[in-house]
């Protein structure tokens, strides 16, 4: 899994190499339980807002498609909206909420069942990649309620739902490369402005924030990482760093190049 969405954030590609096609292929045959949904041991309660949308996302990133991803992306949809998923306690369906995806609106367990941003964010960048013509009018009502949930607040604040109302998760404001469960607000600005709202002026704050980051030759600094949990290393923390300043780039060009 972890394999599939570093590839992805480097650009990696079915056309470059047939090995990336049989390593999503064989996700889908081993990680995709009943009803769409991405789960870390094939069991439907096995699956979070954040694997899903990290596994969707990864697998349009890399330019590959199975028939498969149209009920991954029907269920990531269904599971926000609601529409068509029993409550948790209903034991005799398949087709309801668990544990750890309890919900509708990025409810997880994991956050004490209320709304999880950082699994929101991930759906979000997600839905930004489907094909049009797979962009059904559930998915359409999907993603308003991705841009309502992230625009609920400034998104420069991160004050998004927190286990007991501590702080936000200091990750927030630290730029990093790769990006794996956790969520930045870079990546916030990155699901938005691919959405079409980089100039939505709600956003207006956090790409304020990023910019003034920025430092005098032009680069962004590597904030976090997930150093010992992958093969290599994407630079040190702490100095300007191609990725992250590639994450930033590729935003402002999105948003600077709306009309």
């Amino acid at each position: 899994m972890w394999a599939l969405q570093l590839l992805a954030h480097l650009g990696g590609s079915v056309e470059e190499d047939a090995r990336v096609a049989s390593a999503c292929a064989y996700m889908l045959d081993h990680a995709l339980a009943e009803g769409g949904r991405f789960s870390y041991n094939k069991a439907p309660g096995g699956t979070f807002d954040c694997l899903q949308g990290n596994l969707t996302f990864a697998m349009l990133e890399l330019g590959f498609w199975d028939e498969r991803l149209v009920q991954a992306f029907d269920w990531m949809a269904r599971s926000q909206t609601g529409e068509g998923v029993a409550p948790q306690g209903e034991k005799k369906t398949t087709q309801r909420y668990y544990a750890y995806k309890c919900g509708p609106d990025f409810a997880c367990g994991a956050n004490n069942g209320q709304p999880c941003a950082w699994g929101a964010v991930k759906v979000m960048l997600a839905f930004s990649r489907i094909p049009q013509e797979f962009r059904t009018p559930l998915i359409d009502r999907a993603i308003q309620k991705g841009v309502d949930f992230l625009f609920s607040v400034d998104p420069a604040s991160a004050a998004y739902p927190t286990p007991g109302g501590i702080p936000p998760n200091r990750s927030w404001w630290k730029f990093g490369f790769p990006v794996f469960y956790i969520a930045d607000v870079l990546q916030v600005a990155e699901c938005l402005a691919a959405l079409g709202f980089g100039k939505d002026p709600r956003l207006a704050n956090a790409l304020a924030l990023i910019l003034s980051r920025q430092d005098a030759n032009g680069r962004w600094k590597l904030e976090y990482d997930y150093s010992g949990k992958t093969w290599l290393s994407y630079g040190k923390k702490g100095e300007p760093n191609e990725w992250v300043t590639l994450r930033v780039l590729r935003v402002l060009k999105q948003v600077y190049s709306l009309a």
